[in-house]
């Protein structure tokens, strides 16, 4: 019996869609919530893994709160499982949660607008008294860390899972990955960098996009050097933000210069053709690019990970073939076949 607490999410009607992400993670893993429910109007009465991936995980989406309360005692969280483009609260999602909060729900908010902002919300909270979490408020100044070199004091084997774009599926592959290494008594841990790591339970990050420009190499260092101090850990995985030269937040020579991330698993989308799918921002460089691009940074690719969003499982498994024997580093297809072609390279590696 899960002794976590049962918790909502919320994704409005955009389940199926990449800005659910954080519902997606959610909904195939955490170690910090029981998620009971989804809440979304046009995939209600499904369940939500299937909505996402075809996998049955026995989480029903309902149309509304009230519906999932009347089905499940003692929900204790709502979770805004969406991320936004600028991270803006939808005006809709306000009376929901109201709602929530009615009903004894704190609210996890992973988005840029902070609850806690919201005079009225806070009212609302403090009288039925549950907590408005705003994973992404920035860290007080004096809690921050300025990037000290102890980064080369750590004998671990670091490895950036890192992207060709955004929204590709980095977090959920370097959760496999972890995963795979733990299966195999690799004592390995993982560095979340965004809002829905640390809502998955991870122990040891920081949200890259909410810290001080500054600051984001010595929080990058601090947790790595952290985790390696704590847990001795043979592998440390860093989940990577956005992309090298994602326009719109180009991120990741921090992981491989500050990070000192010596290996990468580069995440790709073989049918996405411009950043975020917008021609305007610029067509997405090829992978042998992206990998010489790595090079340059002293870093070596060890595998590709495809995400196979638009391909039929033909098309998939052809891409695969292709890169493969071209690239001559396995290819992974996570979701579909699993990250196991990657674990002996890995353990090769292992200082």
């Amino acid at each position: 019996m899960s002794t976590k607490p049962k918790a909502i999410v919320l994704t409005g009607s955009i389940l199926h869609e990449s800005d659910a992400k954080t519902a997606h993670g959610l909904i195939r893993g955490t170690e910090r919530f029981e998620i009971v429910a989804v809440i979304d109007t046009q995939h209600a009465g499904k369940d939500a893994g299937e909505v996402i991936d075809g996998v049955f995980r026995n989480i029903p989406v309902y149309v509304d709160v009230n519906t999932a309360i009347q089905a499940i005692d003692n929900i204790e969280f709502c979770i805004i499982g969406i991320a936004t483009v600028g991270g803006v609260l939808p005006e809709a999602f306000l009376p929901i949660i109201e709602t929530c909060i009615k009903h004894k729900m704190s609210i996890v908010n992973g988005l840029h607008e902070y609850l806690s902002d919201n005079k009225h919300i806070c009212s609302l909270a403090a009288e039925h008294q549950v907590d408005l979490i705003d994973v992404r408020k920035p860290k007080a100044k004096k809690d921050l860390h300025f990037w000290n070199g102890s980064i080369h004091q750590v004998k671990a084997n670091i490895i950036a899972v890192i992207g060709t774009d955004c929204a590709l599926g980095k977090r959920t592959t370097c959760r496999l990955i972890l995963q795979a290494c733990q299966k195999h008594n690799i004592n390995a841990q993982m560095i979340y960098t965004g809002q829905t790591g640390w809502m998955q339970g991870g122990k040891y990050g920081f949200i890259f996009d909410s810290t001080l420009n500054d600051f984001i190499s010595g929080e990058l260092e601090h947790a790595i050097v952290n985790c390696y101090n704590e847990t001795s850990a043979d592998v440390i995985l860093i989940e990577g933000q956005s992309a090298l030269r994602n326009p719109s937040g180009p991120a990741g020579a921090e992981f491989l210069v500050s990070g000192n991330a010596k290996q990468v698993i580069l995440v790709h989308a073989p049918k996405r053709k411009h950043y975020e799918h917008t021609p305007l921002w610029g067509a997405i460089h090829d992978v042998p690019s992206e990998i010489a691009l790595i090079k340059m940074y002293g870093a070596e690719v060890i595998a590709l990970a495809l995400n196979t969003e638009d391909c039929s499982k033909d098309e998939a498994l052809a891409f695969q073939q292709d890169y493969a024997a071209v690239l001559k580093i396995p290819v992974l297809l996570p979701l579909q076949q699993g990250v196991e072609k990657v674990i002996p390279i890995i353990q090769g590696s292992i200082k």
